[in-house]
């Protein structure tokens, strides 16, 4: 109640606040004083004469119109400068709501002029506050190039297994001219954009809604490239569609068209084929994000994909391993309606059938220091249907306030089928197993997840001082039905031991609400403080029925208590902080603290009730520095803390039986885990010189830390009355544990090779992960040391020849001083050149070759192979629209994929199934009709801007668009 009443009191003020703000908006417009013409990106500076640190910049849209809102009555000194013309700088008095300066005629400059035309060099990329930005002029691609062939010229951007990563970090979204494009499709983005229309790529830590608004870092920032487009290509209709058939009934079809009218952009994509193209991401696929595997995160992943040299490859996003059928559809939609709401929205349907075969080898050290081996074959197969809606609808009520909405929502449906032989030896894999089991399982599940967003910010007149408001919800809801049967051999004795055969009747929900409401307040010239406060709740329930078979009556009638549960979980946090910050654009200071007091209420109610109620408080200090070094350097450090919950699959007590030799249950006694985060980002780019230099460094570690406990059986064990547990089965079991910690670095050297045209990029990394581990009641730490390096030369000659020479190394040293064999120790590596031939006449020539070698693994997968594309094609029709051409997959039929997951003390490498050998014969066709650019576009800075109209004091940097 009283924290009602004074929320109440709070918004009381504030809306008297809003009564009384007044704000000025000063605009014009720049013309060639000798033709007229607009003068286009042209900067528009504004200081004041009264404060040495105020400072504001825009540069004027497509029309050469500008315009400056959220300022207050005063003096000030505007500055016009544009390349090629002299500079203009005027002193104003700004005093009634709109100040229209009308249209300003700008004298060119003779001596600018002569700068312009020897201008020759473009600088490869800039240093633009927090924002590196890339020129795409200075990266010579082919005609047929798409974004990602372009961003992977530049230094610091790999993209590797379908994942684009900037500077050591996964990029998680990509806009274009400012705008969402494909939500967090991030590598489908960039293949749906042909290179030729692009102008510039930034990347940058995107900020959320409220932290771009006040400029406080809420530590909910996603890497983010902005793609910048060219203002003579931001009208027209463009893309292309491709047909394709090969050998072994190999098909690829599909294709992408851009409608660009000004504002008005709409995009549609299409695919389908069997040479496992995708174009959705792991978030699609319901089955595999609900797997519960205990595997962890793959490195080290080879082999080849399929879809060499065919037009579908603008289209792929994630990958599953296996043989893939695709059939997906997409549109993505913006727009501006009226004057005051801007308008994004994408809709994306996929359907995928995969099939696959893998051969895991897993071990697991034990508490004496021996270790167990498991090895699995497994044949699967499943198919999944997913509809995905993202939309984000803001509403600018005046230059003060804004409203802001972010919906989205998905729906899944999965059928999917396993069958695996698994044997556990402890003298190898397959040496002298003493059990085996056979697991045949099929499988039908279906869910949705919704959730929203909706804030409200409002900026007053004393700059500044700002408020904003949110509240969030979401729901999610999975049901299925899985039929499980499990015959287990007791190998030593020569007896089938047991046999399993179940349904399966698993159903979960939840809901959650949140909700936040920061105020910032302006201290002296260049300070700013920050009070906030949210408070959340979070609510699960998961119903599991499990069913053994009865051969009396012929149907699965008899629930298994012991693997059944119905379980419910409740969150509720408060959290309440104050920030504070000082600084301008070169230097800025933030620190805040925050105290979060949160419950977990835990019910079981079937089949023994019981319950676990536990209350935790936590101070959460945050900081962060961002400083220019030196004329081209720029550094940023930041110290991050959090809380973690477990989640009701963790917290629920039930036993899962689904490979009967192992086995797992949750833990309702689970604690939260408290983590700390703390990063050191350096950014060198010599715009002179061409060279660059990015370091990375990032340690975190974690209290209470979750881990799965892992229990092996010495004896046949009676875990339930209808399940026993053979020798050298394992149960595992989620715990809280102290000691994990890590560290990881990258470093990027980027420069050009003017003697051959081209760029060269070499970088390096080194990591190391503590991670504790509890084998039979026995703790201890595990130490895994990584070492990376690698080097791209890529060409920059011209648009008829592009080349590209790559190598990495992967160097992983694994300690565990309880093991036997303390230290364990692998290596990848992966060489390749590819280059592209294109004529005059539309001849097209492109050849790649990648050679793969793993040492150190598991018998039978230390291998060394070479993968071999090539393709050859013609280009007619009128401007060489049309293409024909045949493409070779994997010509030496050597193909492979081979991962290593390493997870504390258990090692596991996995063989999957790859795509082979194919020949394909394909039709594309370009589409391209760009119009004149629209004038009468809203989004003429459609670059990121970087310092907002009306900023907080001293002029300090925000980040919204």
């Amino acid at each position: 109640m009283r924290h009602a009443l004074i929320f109440t009191f709070l918004l009381s003020i504030l809306t008297v606040q809003l009564t009384i703000a007044q704000n000025i908006t000063l605009k014009g417009a720049l013309r060639d004083k000798t033709d007229s013409s607009a003068l286009r990106n042209a900067t528009i500076r504004l200081t004041s004469p009264e404060d040495a640190g105020f400072r504001k910049q825009v540069l004027t849209n497509t029309a050469g119109a500008f315009q400056i809102p959220d300022l207050k009555p005063a003096p000030y000194i505007i500055t016009i400068t544009y390349i090629g013309y002299g500079e203009l700088t005027r002193a104003i008095m700004l005093q009634v709501e709109t100040q229209d300066l009308g249209t300003i005629y700008m004298p060119k400059s003779s001596r600018d002029l002569q700068e312009v035309v020897i201008k020759g060099q473009v600088p490869a990329a800039q240093q633009k506050g927090d924002t590196l930005q890339y020129n795409a002029d200075a990266y010579k691609t082919n005609p047929d190039a798409s974004g990602e062939d372009l961003v992977r010229k530049m230094p610091g951007i790999v993209v590797e297994n379908g994942t684009v990563k900037a500077h050591g970090e996964d990029v998680k979204r990509v806009l274009l001219d400012g705008k969402e494009f494909f939500g967090e499709d991030a590598t489908l983005a960039l293949r749906n954009l042909p290179a030729e229309m692009i102008s510039k790529i930034e990347v940058f830590d995107r900020q959320s809604d409220q932290a771009q608004f006040t400029g406080f870092d809420d530590g909910n920032s996603q890497k983010t490239i902005n793609v910048v487009t060219r203002a003579e290509m931001r009208s027209g209709q463009f893309g292309k569609i491709f047909a394709g058939y090969g050998t072994d009934g190999r098909y690829n079809a599909g294709g992408s068209v851009n409608l660009f009218s000004g504002d008005r952009r709409i995009s549609l994509i299409g695919l389908s084929n069997n040479i496992n193209q995708q174009n959705f991401s792991q978030q699609d696929l319901l089955g595999v994000m609900n797997a519960g595997s205990s595997r962890g995160g793959r490195g080290g992943r080879g082999g080849g994909r399929g879809g060499f040299g065919g037009g579908g490859g603008n289209f792929m996003v994630g990958q599953q391993d296996g043989i893939n059928k695709t059939n997906s559809f997409g549109v993505n939609y913006s727009d501006e309606w009226g004057k005051k709401v801007s308008v994004t929205g994408s809709y994306f349907f996929n359907n995928s059938n995969n099939s696959n075969e893998e051969f895991t080898n897993t071990q697991t050290v034990r508490d004496d220091g021996t270790s167990q081996y498991n090895a699995e074959e497994q044949r699967s197969s499943s198919n999944n249907y997913n509809h995905r809606l993202n939309m984000r609808v803001e509403y600018k009520i005046d230059s003060s306030n804004t409203i802001i909405f972010t919906p989205g929502i998905s729906f899944q449906n999965n059928r999917s089928s396993s069958n695996s032989f698994t044997t556990i030896s402890p003298d190898g894999f397959g040496i002298n197993p003493i059990s085996s089991s056979e697991n045949i399982r099929s499988a039908t599940s279906s869910g949705y997840n919704l959730n929203g967003n909706l804030m409200y910010r409002h900026a007053f007149a004393k700059r500044g001082r700002t408020v904003s408001l949110s509240v969030g919800f979401g729901a999610n809801d999975r049901d299925g039905e899985t039929f499980n049967r499990n015959y287990i051999t007791d190998i030593k004795n020569g007896n089938l031991a047991d046999t399993v055969n179940q349904q399966i009747l698993p159903f979960s929900d939840g809901h959650n609400l949140n909700a936040n409401i920061a105020y910032t307040e302006p201290v002296g010239k260049q300070g700013q403080l920050q009070f906030n406060y949210s408070p959340s709740v979070s609510k699960s329930n998961s119903d599991r029925k499990t069913f053994d078979y009865d051969t009396d009556i012929d149907k699965y009638a008899l629930m298994d208590t012991s693997q059944s549960s119905l379980f419910n979980n409740t969150y509720t946090a408060q959290n309440a902080g104050v920030s504070y910050r000082i600084g301008n654009r070169d230097k800025m200071l933030a620190f805040g603290v925050s105290y979060q007091h949160s419950t977990l209420a835990s019910d079981a109610l079937f089949p023994q009730p019981a319950q676990v109620r536990q209350s935790f408080s936590n101070i959460l200090p945050n900081a962060m520095l961002m400083m220019k070094a030196g004329e081209y350097g720029r550094l940023r450090v930041f110290y991050r803390t959090n809380t973690n919950n477990p989640s009701i699959q963790q917290l629920q007590n039930v036993l899962n039986v689904g490979n009967s030799i192992n086995v797992s249950m949750g833990n309702p006694e689970l604690d939260q885990s408290f983590g700390h985060t703390l990063a050191t980002r350096y950014n060198y780019t010599n715009t002179q010189s061409g060279h660059n230099f990015f370091a990375n460094v990032f340690f975190s570690s974690t209290q209470d830390y979750v881990t799965n406990a892992i229990y092996f059986a010495k004896s046949d064990t009676v875990l339930t009355p209808t399940f026993t547990l053979l020798e050298g089965g394992q149960i595992s079991k989620p715990v809280n544990l102290d000691g994990y910690w890590s560290i990881r670095s990258f470093f990027t050297y980027g420069v050009p090779l003017k003697f051959i045209k081209s760029n060269f990029n070499a970088n390096a990394g080194v990591g190391f992960t503590q991670t504790p581990n509890m084998i039979d009641e026995v703790t201890s730490l595990t130490g895994n040391y990584n070492y990376n390096l690698g080097a791209v030369i890529s060409s920059n000659i011209s648009e008829y020849v592009d080349f590209t020479v790559n190598y990495s190394a992967n160097f992983n040293t694994v300690k565990d001083p309880t093991a036997l064999e303390s230290t364990t120790k692998y290596f990848s590596h992966t060489a390749g050149v590819s280059f592209n031939l294109l004529s005059k006449n539309g001849w097209v020539m492109q050849q790649e070759l990648n050679n793969q070698l793993y040492s150190g693994l598991s018998e039978g997968n230390n291998q060394n192979y070479f993968l071999w594309n090539a393709s050859v094609g013609k280009k007619f029709l009128k401007n060489q629209r049309g293409e024909l051409r045949l493409s070779g997959f994997d010509l030496l039929k050597q193909n492979r994929s081979i991962s290593r997951i390493q997870n504390g003390k258990v090692t596991t490498d996995v063989r999957s199934q790859v795509l082979t050998q194919y020949f394909m014969l394909t039709f594309t066709y370009k589409l391209r009709n760009f119009g004149k650019a629209n004038t009468n576009s809203r989004d003429g800075g459609e670059e990121r801007r970087w310092e907002r109209p009306g900023g907080p004091p001293g002029g300090m940097m925000r980040r919204p668009f």
